[in-house]
């Protein structure tokens, strides 16, 4: 290995400098009352599926400790259950409550818009300049600690071109997965075309997920009438399914949505996609209504679902 100059080493220090104090983490986070640690915690917590304490000590590199305070002041303010792991009972699963979520939805809204207030002043190539270049920073830092094959995910607008791509992927997936006909692929295409023919910034939103640069899952948030907000065309090819992507686009929505003022989120699935009813499930989303129809050349259980916002205001 070739022995590092002082003039790296310099230079590394001084964009430290500089980073951190752009995005002022020196402070308490985005003037909370939390460090920025306990604010990580809370994300890891909001967006993983029950961890372990120890699987959080690891992956955040934390002293266990150090962790485990945060952890019981977190219990302390009700924000925190743990639940016994059926596989081991010596191990408790970690999972926020309402209230911890009605906590970290402002936190995360909060950071979405210090981001947003960063690249605002910036052209959209200069965005993507600075997208890819921080994905090569991270690529090449983590190459030792990530495992082969880590993934690069980023969530951003859509562009010309994204949207007919949504179009073709719920055609193509529903349709090798599920058996649905081409109606369903008629039912998607109207839906996104009157998203853009009324498409309301003030209210409305959409998200396109990449995966190492490859379009790979969306969601849709629009508006249903001034207090209610809808989640539409939650999708992810099966390359980015497992890594915990439908939850960060179903969190998106959510954080918009309450940012925004809507008192209640709702939407529509059916009953066989289970991986998405677990997403909502987790969420807070409840079912309120079920039918039996035939749509899409088949015979489906079609699901109404909503979660409550108006505590979280």
């Amino acid at each position: 290995m070739d022995e590092v100059s002082d003039t790296h080493v310099k230079a590394l220090r001084a964009f430290n400098r500089f980073y951190t104090g752009r995005i002022g983490v020196l402070d308490p986070y985005l003037g909370s009352p939390f460090s920025l640690t306990e604010v990580r915690v809370l994300y890891e917590l909001a967006h993983r599926d029950q961890p372990t304490a120890s699987e959080l000590a690891r992956d955040l590199r934390l002293d266990a400790g150090y962790l485990s305070r945060i952890l019981r002041r977190f219990e302390s303010q009700h924000w925190l259950q743990r639940v016994p792991s059926p596989a081991d009972a010596r191990q408790s699963l970690l999972k926020l409550t309402a209230a911890g979520r009605e906590v970290f939805a402002p936190l995360q809204q909060k950071s979405r818009e210090e981001a947003a207030g960063l690249l605002a002043p910036l052209a959209v190539r200069e965005r993507d300049r600075l997208m890819a270049a921080m994905s090569q920073v991270q690529r090449i830092l983590d190459r030792d600690a990530q495992p082969a094959g880590a993934r690069t995910i980023v969530l951003r607008d859509p562009r010309p071109g994204d949207f007919g791509w949504v179009v073709q992927k719920h055609g193509e997936l529903y349709a090798a997965e599920w058996g649905y006909s081409a109606q369903f692929e008629a039912l998607v295409a109207s839906i996104v075309a009157k998203f853009i023919d009324s498409f309301d910034p003030q209210w409305e939103k959409a998200w396109i997920a990449e995966l190492d640069g490859e379009r790979a899952g969306s969601v849709f948030l629009v508006r249903q009438s001034a207090t209610v907000a809808k989640l539409r065309l939650l999708i992810l090819a099966p390359e980015a399914r497992g890594l915990g992507l439908g939850a960060r686009l179903t969190d998106e929505c959510i954080a918009f949505a309450r940012a925004k003022g809507y008192r209640k989120m709702v939407l529509w699935t059916q009953s066989h996609l289970t991986a998405a009813r677990h997403i909502y499930e987790s969420r807070g989303f409840r079912k309120v209504k079920a039918e039996r129809n035939d749509a899409f050349g088949k015979r489906l259980t079609s699901e109404t679902w909503e979660l409550p916002l108006s505590a979280a205001r």
